[in-house]
């Protein structure tokens, strides 16, 4: 620490020692400029007053002339000109006195004295011989003597730029002087902080490259700098360390690395992992068994390996942090003659600072799952038909037969004639639920696609639930983005979406709530909503929403396949549909189809 306290006190001497060195020269030229500046400006004004009254002077001297020579001259208007004029004279002689220089205006003031005596005798009445001749010889000694100041004045300031001039040039090769004193300081400076620090700086550098490296072979320079020795020594210390600690944890690393490829080959799932361009970097014996792959498959890409170039772009999604839209397809692998069916997901590999290092695909087979499902979805399809055309007879019959048994509107018989009749239609819509979501579910329902205005759809769906509302004091409102884009979907199936939507709002909302129907564009796609102020759903019970026969809510009706026959149709539709709700707040459905 005192060799490193050394080193910052003589880079600190070192740049004091340059910056006092540049400061003092600038405080010298800035010092004698001003005095310069100072010193001309007042040379200046003085010459500047000194011109400005002789030319005053000489101004009201010709003035005077004209009166003397005529031949009666105005003895008020000339009294008032020699007036003025020694006025003049007393404030350049003041002048001269206050500058300390000079006696031009006092010999100005004597010479005019003579001319006003001159002038007296030649206006005698027998003026002497040769008055003439010395009024004008005085006139042309004053005016001379004038147009003498006038041009001492002039010179005056012509010296004093020129003094001027050579001060500036030499306050200016002063401060190069200065300027080029600063500037050889700094290189020897810096040259000699290059030759004591630079090239050892450097060589710890490579050396620091190659421990990065895993190389603990390196060599360290030798410096003629106290603070370098010190520095190199604490460096080869560190090396030391790290290939001690290098050479103690390797062990540990290789049993960890053990312990966790023994962890993900004892998954269940099949596991592959990706690396960041997208190539197989592992995959576990499971997935070896499900896709019916060896290691020679490593290095592939994941769309080369499988078969499927879409699997990429589902890839580069998730690398680039996203996430799939919708549930992934089934995959559908032949091992060993027999096909098989494996769901999968993608999941990014995320480093602890943020950026994405990979992706991790976990497979699960779904084979048997399936074909139980298939099985049944034909056995529900089957049953709905064959209960189908009984039950409807039976309703056909029951409802003749009631319109012909007459029974008191209050009697026990009319009650229980109401109540099967209640339930009879109860058992015609789960008959018909099950048949609809059997459709959808094996694919056997087909769209009839047409061009659809979203404004219009949730217009209409707004009508037909309008009394209803009403009649529940449930404010009804639609919601649009303006100059939304059509659809191109089936408009009768997602009135039916909009149908049970609705439907199931109006049922769990409040009188005196509040149902908004919106719909608003992002991206390709167009996001419809139906949002309640009702009573919301339990947190626990939002992720099984959508599965069939499953209700929930206080309020409980059906069968439980309205809102998985919405989710059928939606996807039907290339869209997704999801739900948003907070318990006791009300709860918010939406769908998202593609444009």
């Amino acid at each position: 620490m005192k060799l490193a306290m050394k080193l910052r006190t003589r880079l600190f001497l070192s740049i004091s020692a340059l910056i006092t060195v540049a400061l003092l020269g600038l405080i010298l030229g800035l010092v004698s400029v001003m005095q310069m500046a100072k010193t001309q400006e007042s040379l200046i004004r003085s010459n500047f007053i000194t011109l400005d009254l002789g030319l005053k002077l000489r101004q009201s001297l010709g003035d005077q002339l004209i009166m003397m020579l005529e031949k009666q001259p105005d003895s008020e208007a000339l009294r008032a000109s020699k007036r003025h004029y020694f006025e003049l004279l007393d404030e350049g002689i003041a002048h001269e006195q206050l500058d300390g220089r000079g006696h031009g205006f006092s010999q100005a003031r004597a010479d005019y004295q003579n001319l006003l005596e001159a002038f007296d005798q030649s206006q005698q009445a027998s003026p002497p011989a040769g008055s003439k001749e010395k009024l004008t010889e005085t006139f042309n000694v004053l005016r001379n003597g004038l147009i003498a100041d006038h041009k001492q004045a002039l010179e005056n300031i012509s010296t004093s730029e020129h003094k001027s001039r050579e001060r500036a040039l030499l306050i200016a090769g002063l401060l190069g002087l200065v300027g080029l004193a600063v500037l050889i300081i700094g290189f020897v400076t810096a040259h000699g902080i290059a030759r004591r620090f630079g090239g050892p700086i450097e060589a710890l550098a490579k050396a620091a490259d190659k421990i990065g490296q895993g190389d603990f072979e390196v060599t360290l320079p030798i410096s003629s700098a106290a603070e370098m020795n010190q520095l190199t020594r604490r460096f080869g210390i560190m090396a030391e360390a790290l290939r001690q600690h290098q050479a103690t944890n390797v062990d540990e690393l290789l049993a960890g690395q053990q312990r966790l490829q023994a962890v993900l080959d004892s998954i269940d799932d099949g596991l592959l992992m990706i690396d960041r361009q997208g190539c197989l970097e592992h995959l576990n014996p499971v997935a070896q068994r499900q896709l019916g792959w060896d290691e020679e498959r490593l290095g592939q890409g994941l769309g080369e390996a499988l078969g499927r170039e879409e699997m990429d772009e589902q890839l580069q999604l998730v690398l680039r942090g996203g996430n799939l839209e919708r549930a992934p397809d089934d995959l559908e692998v032949e091992v060993e003659g027999e096909l098989r069916l494996l769901t999968y997901s993608l999941t990014p590999v995320s480093h602890t600072q943020g950026h994405i290092l990979g992706a991790v695909m976990v497979l699960h087979d779904v084979t048997e799952q399936r074909a139980f499902e298939r099985v049944r979805s034909e056995f529900v399809l089957r049953a709905s038909h064959e209960l189908r055309t009984p039950v409807t007879g039976m309703h056909m019959a029951f409802g003749l037969f009631r319109e012909r048994a007459k029974f008191p509107a209050d009697s026990r018989e009319a009650d229980l004639l109401d109540t099967v009749n209640e339930e009879m239609q109860r058992l015609m819509q789960l008959i018909n639920d099950l048949l609809n979501f059997s459709r959808y579910q094996n694919g056997l329902q087909k769209l009839t696609l047409g061009a659809c205005d979203v404004t219009d759809l949730l217009e209409h769906a707004r009508a037909r639930f309008v009394e209803p509302a009403n009649a529940q004091s449930i404010e009804l409102l639609v919601e649009t983005q303006p100059e939304l884009p059509r659809l191109y979907a089936d408009k009768v199936q997602l009135e039916r979406v909009l149908d049970n939507l609705l439907g199931n709002a109006l049922r769990h909302t409040a009188e005196g709530g509040q149902i908004r129907l919106q719909a608003r564009r992002h991206g390709e796609r167009v996001i419809i909503s139906v949002e309640d102020n009702g009573e919301g759903i339990a947190y626990g019970q939002q992720g099984r929403i959508f599965e069939p026969f499953v209700q929930v809510g206080r309020k409980k009706g059906g069968a439980g396949l309205g809102l998985a026959l919405c989710k059928e149709i939606v996807q039907l539709h290339g869209g997704r549909m999801g739900v948003y709700s907070r318990p006791g707040q009300g709860t918010q459905f939406y769908m998202a189809l593609p444009l």
